[in-house]
Formats: C-alpha cells, structure tokens, sequence
C-alpha cells in the first residue's frame, strides 16, 4: 500500500499552529468568514445563540490565533488545524488543492469545518490504533475518504455528516428564530401581566421556516391579545396555565432541569422575564423524533462509496445534537439498534464495520457526554473480514 507521510513542521505553540490553518484557509478570505459569522451571531438575540453554537469551532479559531485554549474542547481544535496544515504538507499538489476546495467550502453559507475536522480525526485515530493512512479521496479521488493498513491488512473508510435536524419536527434554529419574533410581545404582554406562566405548545406538523413561525406567531399573538387559555388551530395547540415549577436563586438552570424531566428530552424551551415575572414556552411536535431512523436510511446509501475490493468502514458524524440528545440516543440505544439494523441489509454486504460520532467526541468532551474510546462502534459480524486480527482495533465493537 502506497502510504503519505505527514510532515509536522507546525509551529510548536498553539497560537502560531492555528495561525497556520488560516494561512491554509486564505487570510482574506478566513478574515471575512469570521466577521461574517460574528454579525450573524449578534444580529438575533435568540437565534444567534444556535449559529454561534453551528460555527462554535470556527469562532474558537479565530480566538485561538491570538490566545492560548482555555479548556479540553479549544485543545482539541488547535490540535486539529494544525493536522490540516501537515496533512496539505504531505499531499501532492492536486491533492493539496483538493483539501484546499474542501476547505473553501467548509467556509461559505451555512456549510462548517466539521466535515473536514472529522476526516481528520478518523485519521488521527486510526493513526494512533496502529494503522497507516492515506488520504485516498484527496489524492485519488476515490469514493472513499481514507485508505488505512495494518499488518497486511487493508480497509476503505467513508467519512459521513448527517444532521440530527433531518429527524426532528421542530428544527432547534426555527425554534429560536420563532422565540425572537415573539419575544417583543411577550415582554409587552408580561409588563401588563406580571406573574409566572408556561405556555405549552403542540405542534402537531412540527415548525419549518418562516411561513411556519409566522403561522404559530400569529395564533401565540391572537392567544395573549384575547387573554384565552387555550387555542387550537392546524399550527399549533396552545395551553397557558400557571407556572407551578418552582424557581432557585440559583438561575434559570434548575428550571431547566425540571422542565425538561417534566416534559421529555425532546421538547423545546425558553424562558424570559426576570425574577418575579417568568414566562415559560415548552414545545413539542405531534410526533417523536427520529434522527436514528435518519441515520439508518443515510447508511443505507454510504455503500455506494466503497470500492468493494476491500472491507469498509461507514465512519458517520452526527451533527446538531446537544448534550442530552446525544446522551439519550445513545443510552436508549437508538443509534446502536439503528446501525445494527443496517448490517443485517444486502447493502451492508462489503461493510465490515459502522462507526458513530458527535462533536462530544470530536471535542474531547469527558464521559459521559462523548462515548467511550471516542466514538460508537459496530462490527458487522457476518463479513468475512470481522475477526481479521489486523483490522481489529478498527472494527471491534466499543458497545
């Protein structure tokens, strides 16, 4: 197997290492990305936050330029800038330009670094498992991202992203984007009505984009202006009773906890007012979510990707998840029934192993937020390849 040597001549601190990933980048180009994505941020009280959390890596780069990490998470991401740098080192020139394609892609519209920083990770673990690696779809073209060996053994990897959102009803940014459209009003409703409330919304077709917020908004809006308890429409049925959870002084974090054992992890919340008068919106939608039967249907099409002439690996990220999400999916054992489920499909004939991971394992997150030896993984016992002791540290189950 014909193998790329990565050269490591980043610059030993951590601040001259990411200097170098936005030389990579562009410096222009990086410079406007940054304050694009910053306006963004602040241009919406509430929304802004899921944007500032969507690019959280690329804003932390930027800090990191000029400052030390502060914690596990910002570690992380200089460790991985500077592995962009050696890996566009140890490329050919048409595959330095690839990476660089892929890079200025990774900072245009909605798209992130996550794509990339996974690859890169994939690398690094299997590095660090004992296997050689070549970045096969940088170099090649390939179908397939990476190429790793061990011992005589080979494999094929397909790097994934898929997002969480494509399962969920109510897309956490239309969410917050409908939280500040609304909020005006409910200042204005709680000034003249001071007190504790929950509204509690079911929306039984779920909350998608503008025409979808404006729809709600109007019936929350129709609602308080007619001080009604309740409202039923096609959008929404609305429910505005007494806020009987009690608050701490310690903040809006215990409500919080409560709420969301009281109503479920997947719900939707916030919380405005202040001390003596709190408004609370909780929401559903009409059905469960299902970001694992998402993730089971996006498997099914990775295979495609495989060469067939070695074992693969479906390496999948799943973006958009928070803390308790990520959590849930895995101790519910939704992502493992769903990759489980997909090896036992003529499609996962040439897959020898899935793979699972979050931005808590690609952060370094601390159990139990990110899984344990740093993803999720799935032997397909039925390949011929599964018990191939050369390929064990790649494909040995972690659950």
């Amino acid at each position: 197997m014909k193998r790329t040597i990565e050269r490591s001549a980043a610059p030993a601190n951590e601040a001259g290492r990411v200097r170098g990933f936005i030389a990579l980048a562009g410096r222009a180009a990086w410079r406007a990305r940054a304050e694009e994505l910053r306006a963004r941020a602040t241009s919406q009280r509430i929304a802004g936050r899921v944007i500032a959390e969507r690019h959280a890596i690329e804003l932390a780069i930027d800090r990191l330029a000029t400052a030390a990490p502060r914690n596990r998470a910002e570690r992380a991401i200089a460790t991985l800038a500077a592995s962009a740098v050696a890996t566009a080192r140890s490329l050919s020139a048409d595959g330095r330009a690839r990476l660089e394609a892929m890079l200025a892609t990774a900072l245009t519209g909605e798209n992130t670094l996550v794509p990339l920083f996974h690859l890169l990770r994939l690398a690094a673990l299997h590095r660090a498992r004992g296997f050689s690696v070549r970045f096969s779809g940088l170099e090649d073209e390939t179908a397939h991202d990476l190429l790793i060996e061990r011992d005589g053994a080979e494999a094929e990897i397909v790097s994934a992203v898929i997002s969480a959102d494509e399962g969920r009803w109510v897309h956490r940014g239309d969410w917050f984007g409908l939280i500040d459209r609304i909020n005006p009003d409910l200042e204005r409703w709680l000034a003249s009505h001071p007190g504790r409330y929950l509204l509690k919304l079911t929306l039984p077709e779920g909350l998608s984009g503008p025409e979808g917020q404006s729809a709600v908004q109007q019936r929350i809006a129709a609602l308080l202006a007619e001080d009604r308890r309740t409202d039923h429409s096609e959008a929404a049925i609305l429910r505005l009773d007494p806020l009987l959870i009690a608050q701490t002084q310690a903040g809006t974090t215990p409500l919080m906890d409560r709420l969301k054992a009281q109503f479920g992890p997947e719900a939707h919340f916030a919380v405005m007012g202040g001390e003596r008068s709190v408004f609370v919106m909780a929401a559903r939608a009409g059905r469960e979510n299902e970001v694992a039967a998402v993730l089971g249907r996006r498997l099914a099409e990775l295979p495609a990707r495989l060469s067939g002439a070695r074992p693969g690996i479906l390496a999948v990220f799943i973006e958009d998840t928070d803390r308790t999400e990520w959590r849930g999916l895995r101790e519910r054992l939704e992502i493992e029934g769903a990759a489980r489920n997909f090896l036992t499909v003529p499609e996962a004939r040439p897959v020898v192993a899935v793979t699972c991971a979050s931005r808590f394992e690609l952060l370094d997150s601390p159990a139990p937020d990110a899984a344990e030896g740093g993803e999720l993984r799935f032997r397909n016992a039925a390949h011929p390849r599964a018990k191939d002791a050369a390929l064990a540290p790649a494909v040995l189950n972690e659950v």
